[in-house]
């Protein structure tokens, strides 16, 4: 990991990265010395369509034009990860009110679990608001063109992984 300066760490489950992702990471490269892209192993939520191994990959491909830009997996809590990798802020974009509630909250959580790392959340460019991992999921599965939502190679790997259903 990068060492000095302010690093942020941007956890997420990048499945698949999206524009929207990526927009959010290249603002933040802007911002921070070195952004550390942290996709989750592991879910209590749901279980990915990609494995761990290649959203690391595909977001590596992504953002390989990035200079400051890290890639690193996690299976802990975010807090933990964000001290290992010696962040000072995590980031997290938002897209919506709901968004913005959600995360807000979880701010909250993160600080009594790391009282000094702080939250910072950015706003989604508008023309990436509306734009999620799921529904990308969705409309590749019944044939709709993603191309414009996510970068080439994972358009492919979409079509490679679900193919179209329809």
């Amino acid at each position: 990991m990068s060492t000095g300066g302010r690093i942020a760490l941007c956890p997420g489950t990048y499945d698949p990265v999206t524009y929207g992702h990526l927009d959010i990471v290249e603002r933040a490269s802007r911002l921070f010395t070195t952004v550390v892209v942290a996709v989750a192993e592991g879910s209590n939520k749901k279980k990915p369509l990609f494995t761990a191994d290649e959203r690391k990959a595909m977001v590596r491909t992504s953002v390989e034009h990035l200079g400051n830009v890290e890639v690193t997996g996690f299976n802990e809590l975010v807090t933990s990860h964000a001290l290992a990798v010696g962040a000072t802020a995590i980031l997290k974009g938002v897209r919506s009110a709901a968004d913005f509630d959600y995360e807000s909250q979880m701010a909250q959580f993160n600080h009594r679990l790391a009282p000094g790392i702080e939250t910072v959340l950015l706003p989604a460019s508008p023309e990436w608001a509306f734009l999620s991992s799921s529904g990308v999921r969705e409309a590749a599965a019944w044939g709709a063109d993603v191309s414009g939502w996510v970068p080439p190679h994972v358009a492919e790997a979409l079509l490679d992984r679900i193919g179209p259903t329809a």
